[in-house]
């Protein structure tokens, strides 16, 4: 008998409802975040006690809206996490950071997945969260206060977690 608690997969019906809202919530991210170069950062704690980090790079502008993808597949797979985020039976907790590369330093804020939707995070705990080890050679970000994402309801049925 494994140690670890099983994971269950959501019906289709869910995953797909929740597949949708992925999709909104990116298009809100990224419209919030304005035109640049960003690199969306998630990792979601399972219920299984695994935890998965997902990261994509990906450039946006507004007008006209343009996205290019640096790697399709990293993209792919930060949406197929948020996707099971969002849909929430199989993940605990989520946490998706974005960095704005900006001069003299880059940006950051970010969002914890809860009810279904990405919530701005506490400033000072994202401080915490983007703050180097000390002794580590990274980046140093400015952090700022995330903008909140305006939700809208699914076309075809309600949000997958009321």
């Amino acid at each position: 008998m494994s140690a670890r608690p099983e994971l269950v997969r959501p019906d289709d019906a869910a995953i797909a409802t929740a597949a949708r809202c992925a999709l909104r919530a990116i298009a809100a991210l990224l419209q919030a975040l304005g035109d640049g170069e960003h690199t969306l950062s998630l990792v979601a704690d399972r219920t299984d006690d695994v935890m998965i980090p997902a990261r994509a790079d990906v450039s946006f502008g507004g007008a006209p809206a343009r996205l290019t993808v640096l790697d399709d597949d990293e993209f792919q797979a930060l949406c197929t996490l948020l996707t099971f985020a969002l849909e929430g039976s199989t993940v605990r907790r989520a946490l998706l950071v974005a960095t704005t590369a900006t001069e003299p330093q880059p940006r950051a804020c970010g969002w914890t997945v809860r009810h279904g939707w990405l919530h701005p995070m506490d400033t000072a705990d994202m401080r915490r969260a983007v703050t180097p080890c000390s002794g580590v050679n990274a980046v140093h970000r400015q952090v700022y206060t995330a903008p909140v994402l305006t939700q809208h309801a699914d076309t075809d049925e309600e949000s997958p977690r009321a």
